[in-house]
């Protein structure tokens, strides 16, 4: 197995992001879609880059994202947002012709959800490798891939660029395979997918998404085969049951989640990957990094709206000491 790579310090430039910037308007009752008229609530700023951005932006780091809305109310919400929460926006463009993206989501009584996605007829699909573009990733410290965003065919020409123009300032990568079931993944997608493995330093997966990138039935069997392709370290997202981050020499570290109600799951996934990353970034271990993005994940899940509890470092804190832990980290 190859020695962890320490991912980029902060000091060394942003963590950008690239993809997708919605809207999300929900049902406000638990069903199966939407096939009748029922009560909605939202507008609600989205997408997993944005949300991921997002909260790295509020945990303290350096934080920028290349992507697209339209000029209206909705695209309006989102930059508001995103500057905000002190996310440089300057590779954000506004598109004259397009609406913003949308995603109109239902929840089951099972807990999964139903998506209605408006995003290819869009301006969420409308970024581009541009000159503000060019300019960010000249100086960004790492890179972080959405799995969402690599449906989207101008994502491509922004990574073929950027990964190797961040990788020889020293800079990391990292991915969070997050490939929804309503996406449409072709085979091409998948084989550069494969081929995004091979130059990840950290995967953020979920569930199942572990032996997905992996290509392989099992968890040990998958973890070892993605440290054999190059792969540093791996975090598991576990949701209600914690996260175990893997290192490529062999070591693990647990940390159990945090108790809430939950409100709205969704962005727990972005807003933990977001603070776990960042805390490494600032030079934070890897324990006080799960804590954080347990906590992070925690505390987004106890609101309405996928990134109305993205939270800063000093509310996390707080938040910590709060709460009865099930148990300490290891």
């Amino acid at each position: 197995m190859v020695e962890i790579i320490k991912l980029a310090h902060n000091q060394i430039g942003p963590t950008i992001t690239v993809g997708e910037i919605l809207v999300e308007i929900m049902a406000t009752t638990k069903g199966n879609g939407f096939d009748s008229p029922q009560q909605l609530i939202g507008p609600y700023p989205s997408g997993a880059p944005a949300i991921f951005i997002s909260q790295c932006a509020r945990m303290g780091g350096a934080a920028a994202m290349i992507g697209s809305v339209g000029d209206d109310d909705f695209g309006h919400l989102n930059i508001k947002r995103l500057h905000r929460d002190g996310v440089d926006t300057s590779a954000i463009s506004v598109s004259k012709h397009l609406p913003t993206g949308s995603a109109f989501v239902r929840y089951r009584s099972d807990g999964l959800r139903d998506f209605v996605y408006n995003i290819t007829a869009s301006a969420a699909t409308q970024f581009a490798l541009n000159q503000q573009s060019k300019q960010l990733i000249a100086i960004a410290g790492h890179l972080h891939i959405m799995g969402s965003s690599l449906v989207m065919p101008n994502t491509w020409p922004i990574l073929e660029h950027a990964i190797p123009v961040i990788k020889s300032r020293g800079g990391t990568i990292s991915l969070d395979p997050n490939l929804r079931k309503e996406l449409q993944v072709t085979d091409d997608i998948r084989e550069k997918f494969i081929d995004l493995i091979g130059v990840t330093d950290l995967l953020l997966p979920s569930g199942e998404e572990l032996e997905l990138a992996a290509g392989v039935s099992g968890q040990d069997q998958a973890i070892n085969a993605l440290f054999k392709r190059g792969i540093s370290e791996i975090v598991l997202k576990r949701g209600s049951h914690g996260a175990t981050q893997f290192s490529s020499d062999g070591n693990q570290v647990n940390c159990p989640a945090f108790s809430v109600d939950e409100v709205d799951p969704t962005g727990a996934g972005d807003c933990f990957g977001a603070a776990y990353l960042t805390s490494r970034r600032l030079g934070l271990s890897i324990s006080r990094s799960l804590e954080y993005g347990c906590a992070a994940g925690a505390m987004n899940v106890s609101v309405q709206g996928p990134m109305e509890g993205a939270a800063t470092r000093v509310q996390l804190d707080a938040f910590i000491h709060q709460q009865r832990r099930l148990a300490k980290c290891d």
